[in-house]
């Protein structure tokens, strides 16, 4: 490929239902589409390698239409989950998984790829091997979501654990995101600096946490946070996935300080009504002002 990327996201895009005390509503989902027009909208070049079946090849249309480029391997069936918030509560999600995509192996990503980031979007563990990691991390920058390695799927239902080989991985990452649950999973720590500090010692470069209301990065020797001012959070699903990738796409020609600022503001435009960011970097930027 001759074309020059500066993030390349690998994971699967679902057809997903959010249920809300009891009222469901389908909706596109998945971290390489949430966070693939984040990137793309804050003016980054991505290519997005993912699998959905023949039968939900309209998933991919917006995509395409913010410039995107995407390749779509063949499986059988698209990954498909249930968002429930039994409360209301938008902070408190349970997931239910309904069908399974094939999983990627190191194979589906060509040689020839020219890209700043590698950005593994997995929803749970065993859908991008451990080994392609390592593999990646000599061709550029690994960009990773510990709901890759920590979340596993049992009789459809989503559950957590730590990562064993994390201390053998984490060298190879250059950003690492999580939201407070997972670091607490991971680290054990429940200040999220004193857990950011953690994955830096394990070999993480840079660290990205979303949760209570605020967006943390640390890169080993400062932490900066900076609030989520979002008005109402209709549009929670797919938070974390929209900030993770815009940091990172204004992280590779800005400041880690302007980065944050930037994706808490792009996040908290994107959590007030549902669906990905349909913004510009305009707005983000402006955001920032208020």
């Amino acid at each position: 490929m001759e074309k020059r990327y500066d993030i390349v996201s690998i994971g699967h895009i679902t057809r997903d239902v959010k249920v809300v005390v009891n009222e469901e509503t389908p909706f596109v989902g998945g971290a390489a589409y949430f966070s693939s027009l984040s990137a793309a909208r804050s003016g980054a070049q991505v290519l997005v390698i993912t699998k959905v079946a023949p039968q939900d090849a309209d998933m991919l249309v917006e995509l395409r239409e913010a410039g995107i480029d995407v390749i779509n391997l063949p499986t059988q069936k698209t990954t498909s989950m249930h968002n429930i918030f039994p409360t209301g509560d938008m902070d408190h999600r349970e997931l239910k998984l309904v069908s399974l995509a094939e999983p990627f192996t190191l194979d589906d990503i060509p040689e020839d790829l020219d890209t700043e980031v590698f950005h593994i979007a997995s929803l749970f563990s065993g859908e991008f091997p451990q080994e392609g990691i390592l593999e990646l991390s000599r061709r550029g920058k690994v960009a990773l979501d510990l709901q890759a390695v920590i979340r596993s799927y049992q009789d459809g239902a989503m559950v957590y654990g730590d990562w064993p080989d994390k201390k053998s991985y984490l060298p190879c990452m250059h950003f690492i995101k999580a939201d407070s649950q997972e670091i607490k999973i991971i680290t054990g720590c429940d200040d999220r600096a004193q857990g950011a500090s953690k994955l830096h010692a394990w070999g993480a470069r840079e660290v990205v946490i979303t949760g209570q209301g605020e967006v943390l990065a640390s890169d080993g020797t400062k932490t900066v946070h900076f609030p989520i001012t979002a008005k109402n959070y209709s549009g929670r699903v797919g938070r974390g996935d929209t900030c993770f990738l815009a940091y990172i796409s204004r992280r590779l020609t800005h400041t880690m300080e302007e980065s944050v600022q930037f994706a808490a503001a792009l996040t908290s435009i994107k959590m007030e009504s549902p669906g990905p960011f349909s913004g510009s970097e305009d707005d983000v930027l402006a955001r920032m002002t208020q």
